[in-house]
């Protein structure tokens, strides 16, 4: 009875130890939210804007290029922010309007404690957006799920559009493997308790990872790429809209062919041969089921074509739209009659001929 009593203090000694280490552990891996003062300061340019919609969403967006010319929106994927659209903005700017925004979730764009989002929510987020800044009409260009985003809106607003640009777009439905580590993962986060144990935990090493299946160009995966994506996913309510995305991923409204046969708005339709994160395959049912949309693949190119093929992706896109801008009208050229005076003269010279 002696020994059966010190191997259970034992027993409860070894277990109150490896509580205390994994507690240690987790406290150690936990990561509070970062101040959006201090995000702000780190991550605004001087052509940040922020805006007040009825939703009770603030949008953080960059308003760049030409004032007076016309109006092209960027809308970024999951997890980025409107950092993606640099290298687009740099080529587009000289002549259009280009405005960039984040979000709610994302960059620097704060949402209300109980914004849900959905890609209907973000889409009604956009046409608040657009009614607030008085933007009558724009190109709508959408990247990876901001790309699900562009087309909901192109279907629910298209007399605000001039064209629509799907860029390595998502939105069709994805058959995801039965057991594997992130169905495990997203099965625990679905629990109450698995998301509160897991929701603050350091997301550095998954970051990466999953920029590194976006990138073809593992190049421009730099410390300050990774930082970024980090530390913005850390601003307060970030990380739970982001969770709820990936939880009610299943739960879209997807696209379909008799869905979007209905968007009638001119369509750009871009993609990378090796997109790792949205086949290429899904680019083709975009053109096949969009009415006279136009597709380029671009080959040996990732996920983010808006940056890694910039120059070309970005010149594609004002072909594009330079061939929608109306022929310019041919000036009609009108012969005036003689006076007879002159008729006279004319046919008295000698070198008239009948």
């Amino acid at each position: 009875m002696k020994v059966l009593g010190i191997l259970l203090k034992a027993t409860l000694v070894i277990v109150a130890l490896v509580t205390v280490a994994v507690l240690a552990v987790w406290l150690s891996l936990r990561k509070p939210d970062i101040p959006y003062a201090e995000l702000e300061k780190k991550y605004a340019t001087a052509a940040s804007h922020y805006v007040e919609l009825p939703s009770g969403v603030r949008v953080h967006f960059r308003d760049e290029g030409k004032p007076d010319a016309p109006v092209i929106v960027l809308v970024h994927g999951f997890s980025a922010s409107a950092h993606t659209w640099e290298p687009w903005v740099k080529q587009l700017g000289g002549d259009y309007r280009v405005i960039s925004l984040d979000l709610p979730g994302h960059g620097l764009t704060r949402a209300p404690a109980n914004w849900k989002p959905s890609m209907e929510a973000y889409a009604a987020m956009l046409e608040e957006f657009a009614a607030a800044e008085q933007l009558s009409k724009f190109t709508l260009v959408g990247q990876s799920m901001g790309g699900n985003v562009a087309w909901e809106y192109a279907l629910a607003r298209p007399e605000r559009l001039d064209a629509l640009v799907l860029v390595s777009a998502s939105g069709w439905p994805v058959t995801r493997r039965e057991g594997g580590d992130g169905d495990k993962v997203m099965k625990l986060m679905a629990r109450p308790w698995g998301r509160a144990a897991l929701r603050d935990l350091d997301a550095s090493r998954l970051m990466r990872e999953g920029l590194e299946k976006a990138y073809q160009n593992g190049d421009l995966i730099t410390e300050a790429t990774v930082d970024r994506y980090v530390e913005l996913n850390r601003a307060p309510g970030h990380r739970d809209i982001v969770l709820d995305l990936a939880l009610g991923f299943d739960k879209r409204n997807f696209a379909t062919p008799e869905r979007l046969a209905a968007i009638k708005t001119p369509t750009l339709i871009l993609h990378g041969q090796n997109d790792r994160l949205v086949p290429v395959d899904d680019a083709q049912k975009f053109a096949q089921a969009i009415p006279g949309s136009k597709l380029v693949i671009y080959a040996n190119t990732g996920h983010m074509l808006n940056e890694e093929r910039a120059a070309e992706s970005s010149a594609d896109l004002k072909a594009f739209l330079a061939a929608l801008k109306p022929a310019a009208p041919k000036k009609r050229v009108v012969l005036k009659a003689a006076p007879p005076a002159k008729i006279k003269e004319l046919k008295e010279s000698p070198l008239f001929f009948q």
